[in-house]
């Protein structure tokens, strides 16, 4: 692991330790709903919850003849630190705010040397409101799909710059400078084959771009997760549970546009698979790991899939009024 690497590492683990030490200290006299994991739950009336969610992704390092960057380059290396805070203002409705601090390193392999450019900012912020629309309980568990919506708005930084001071490209940058849309559909049945502790989770979303930063209008992302998870443990009060099983992933991106004009092959399509782990601590106080490898992708001229993935964090459930 490099230099970099190493200080986004320490930096994530700092801001892990500091979090942790916040949400368990929050008040307790709240009541708390547990651990939900699923992405089509909706919290209690009064309910809220805040996380931290810290996420690695790496791509392959690009090779270059000539030594320049593509303009529609994707990070080789990145890492998102991502605040949330969701309030469940009525039953089926949540509120959503997330914040990302973002570091984006590019690394390119030249003929006679290694070059590797990047930097840490803030992101764009995204506004979220969800509805649960459907929700069913039977003796073997809860179906129940939801739908959200809301804006990416140009919070974020775009000003970082190479080593020959000249700015990186759009796909380089912590934020997008575009005003963008987010949409996204999750469904969950529980008690999947009549297995009380066998659920299926579906999520897909999708971020709808218009032009930003440098005149550049990045591909459009939509992406669908299935996880079949299944609870090995749960304890009677609920305080403690235990969420594990496999999630599959596909993620298309379209060719971004610069200055109106379509760079064929820069988009494409990838298939990722791996396993993700949530573990209840105590009543509304639960961690998660997850980890992904590319398994299957395309292969555009200027295509750089996602060829590892690895998300962990922690969320902390409270009440936040009556």
């Amino acid at each position: 692991m490099d230099i970099a690497s190493s200080k986004a590492l320490s930096h994530t683990a700092g801001c892990a330790l500091l979090l942790t030490g916040v949400l368990m200290l929050y008040p307790l006299q709240a009541a708390a709903q547990g651990a939900s994991p699923e992405t089509a739950a909706s919290l209690f009336p009064g309910g809220a919850l805040a996380s931290y969610n810290s996420v690695f992704a790496t791509r392959s390092i690009f090779s270059s003849s000539t030594g320049s960057i593509p303009s529609t380059a994707r990070p080789t290396f990145s890492h998102e630190g991502l605040l949330n805070f969701t309030w469940g203002f009525h039953r089926d409705f949540a509120l959503t705010a997330l914040v990302p601090v973002v570091t984006n390193r590019f690394d390119m392999r030249m003929p006679s040397a290694h070059s590797s450019v990047g930097g840490t900012g803030l992101g764009d912020m995204v506004l979220l409101l969800k509805y649960r629309f459907f929700r069913r309980d039977s003796e073997r568990g809860t179906t129940q799909a939801s739908v959200t919506f809301g804006p990416k708005i140009p919070t974020g930084s775009t000003s970082l710059t190479g080593t020959n001071g000249l700015l990186l490209p759009a796909g380089l940058q912590p934020g997008s400078g575009s005003t963008d849309l987010v949409v996204a559909g999750n469904w969950t049945y529980t008690g999947l084959f009549n297995r009380k502790r066998l659920v299926a989770d579906e999520d897909f979303h999708s971020a709808l771009r218009s032009q930003g930063t440098q005149r550049t209008r990045l591909g459009a992302d939509v992406i669908s997760r299935f996880w079949l998870s299944y609870r090995p443990y749960q304890s009677k009060s609920l305080a403690h549970e235990w969420f594990i099983g496999p999630a599959l992933t596909w993620f298309h991106m379209q060719d971004d546009r610069i200055a109106g004009i379509s760079v064929n092959g820069s988009g494409g399509d990838a298939l990722l698979a791996g396993i993700t782990s949530y573990v209840g601590l105590r009543p509304g106080l639960h961690v998660w790991i997850g980890a992904d490898w590319d398994v299957a992708h395309s292969s555009g001229a200027t295509f750089m899939p996602v060829r590892r993935h690895i998300s962990f964090g922690i969320t902390r459930q409270f009440r936040l009024h009556s």
